[in-house]
C-alpha cells in the first residue's frame, strides 16, 4: 500500500543521463505536498578480487566533486540490462579483467529522498584478462591493486567516499 499518493506530476528536465520530476502528493485526508526527485539509472559496482586478495580499484575526475575519486568499478545498468551483466560489463571496460564468478553482494539506494535508483553491488573471483574499453569521458582513468584490507582502510580514513564503494568493499570484507 502506497504511503502517499500522487496526484500530478510535471518533468523538468530531459537531460542524456538525468530526467528531474515534480510530484504534487495527497500526504492525508486534505494535507499535500511538491516532490522533486531524478530518474537515474540503476548502477553496479563491483569488488573484483584477484588471487593474491587485492582489490581493484580505479580513480577518475568528477565534475560534481571537482576532484579525482578512488571506487570499484561499475556504471550505469543499461535499460534492457540485468544488474549483473552490468557489472561484469563494467569491470572488464574499466580494468581489463573478466570475472570467472560474480556473487551478489547486496543492493543499496544511494540518495533514496532523491531517486529511486538503487546501486547494485558484486563481488568478482576467479579473474582472467579481458579487454580495456573504457569510454572517452574515462580517459584519465587509472587502476590500482590493494589488498582488501587497504582498500578498507582508505574506507576508515575517507579516501574512498563513494557510497556504492564504501558498502560494496565493506560488504565483502564481511564475506571474504
Amino acid at each position: 500500500m502506497a504511503i502517499w499518493s500522487r496526484t500530478d506530476r510535471r518533468q523538468l528536465t530531459d537531460g542524456r543521463f538525468v530526467r528531474a520530476y515534480q510530484d504534487d502528493l495527497l500526504i492525508a485526508e486534505g494535507v499535500t505536498g511538491v516532490w522533486d526527485w531524478v530518474d537515474v539509472a540503476d548502477t553496479a559496482r563491483v569488488v573484483a578480487l584477484d588471487q593474491d586478495g587485492r582489490v581493484a580499484l580505479v580513480e577518475d575526475r568528477f565534475y560534481l566533486q571537482q576532484r579525482r575519486m578512488l571506487l570499484v568499478p561499475g556504471g550505469a545498468v543499461d535499460r534492457a540490462e540485468q544488474p549483473e551483466a552490468a557489472a561484469g560489463r563494467e569491470l572488464e571496460e574499466e580494468t581489463g579483467w573478466r570475472a570467472g564468478t560474480l556473487e551478489p553482494l547486496g543492493v543499496i539506494d544511494q540518495l533514496p529522498t532523491a531517486t529511486p535508483a538503487r546501486a547494485h553491488l558484486f563481488l568478482a573471483r576467479d579473474l582472467r584478462p579481458g579487454v580495456l574499453a573504457r569510454e572517452p569521458s574515462e580517459e584519465g582513468m587509472t587502476l590500482d591493486w590493494r589488498p582488501l584490507a587497504d582498500a578498507v582502510t582508505a574506507v576508515r580514513e575517507g579516501v574512498i567516499t563513494d557510497a556504492a564503494s564504501v558498502a560494496a568493499l565493506l560488504l565483502a570484507a564481511l564475506r571474504v
